[in-house]
């Protein structure tokens, strides 16, 4: 399932965070799923498809086309 949402919280020294979906369920991250990867997480739309309840393939939608998939 394809999910849009925003990256609520992100702790770099532990690499893990939680985005807030559009369908209003919270899911738990890491690093380590990020597609592409910004200095600043919190606050950023993102794109995730979500399997067995785990958020995954993590698109950062911040800034043009050429920077969200440039970095991939």
């Amino acid at each position: 399932m394809q999910v849009h949402g925003e990256i609520t919280k992100f702790r770099a020294d532990i690499g893990f965070g939680v985005i807030t979906g559009e369908d209003g369920r919270k899911y738990r991250f890491a690093k380590s799923e990020l597609v592409n990867t910004d200095a600043d997480l919190i606050g950023n739309a993102v794109d995730f498809m979500v399997v067995a309840n785990r958020p995954t393939e993590i698109i950062v939608l911040d800034g043009t086309p050429w920077t969200v998939f440039g970095r991939a």
